[in-house]
């Protein structure tokens, strides 16, 4: 077992598949889930190697929340689905669930659930563990599951909070002589950048449609 966690192939291989990832999420495309599946799989061996134990809890959360969204996104929006929707769908020619944004009351909240969570979950970890940053550990960590539930839901803001998220994990992992995921990491700034622009695009010409029906 140790061999594996060691094996110098997991890094890169789990830093290409996390790059196709993010870019076939901005695409909207569904095979950034079967992708990603496999990504935080190689990703959580690399971690648990590392003793970033919350970015390891966060990889299983991850494959729960992908498993998730990969349902979600194929369901759709069911007060417009029909035969032609779903043949589209199928064919990756369109996603079957439009884009949505959030309230600012939500939007508070979620940033306010992810706060409290950092600090409990931080402060575990400085007493009970030998993480290696146990703080910027429970940051990346507790946002993250706060991002990808929101891009679960198709949600537009999970793609600003994923621009901080990425940004402090880069600069993390660069720190800690992770360079494959410090490149990778901060790579996902940019296409977090440009899946923001996709996605707001998405979502006005999908409020566009629905005014004109």
């Amino acid at each position: 077992m140790s061999e594996i966690l060691g094996s110098a192939w997991i890094e890169p291989v789990a830093t290409v598949l996390g790059a196709l990832g993010v870019w076939l999420i901005v695409r909207q495309s569904m095979w950034n889930f079967p992708v990603g599946l496999v990504q935080v799989t190689l990703s959580g061996l690399v971690f648990y190697h590392s003793r970033f134990y919350g970015e390891v809890k966060l990889q299983v959360l991850y494959f729960v929340v992908l498993s998730y969204g990969w349902i979600h996104w194929a369901r759709g929006d069911r007060r417009r689905d029909s035969i032609n929707e779903l043949a589209k769908v199928v064919s990756g020619e369109k996603p079957a669930l439009p884009v949505t944004v959030l309230g600012w009351g939500w939007r508070v909240g979620y940033v306010f659930v992810g706060a409290v969570a950092t600090v409990v979950w931080g402060t575990y970890m400085l007493r009970h563990t030998d993480a290696a940053a146990p703080y910027r550990d429970a940051f990346i960590t507790c946002f993250s599951v706060v991002c990808t539930w929101l891009q679960a839901r198709k949600r537009l803001e999970n793609w600003i909070g994923w621009i901080v998220v990425d940004t402090v994990a880069g600069v993390t992992y660069l720190m800690s002589g992770l360079y494959w995921f410090g490149v990778l990491y901060l790579f996902f700034c940019a296409l977090a950048a440009r899946g923001h622009f996709e996605w707001s695009r998405a979502y006005r010409q999908n409020a566009a449609s629905r005014l004109s029906e």
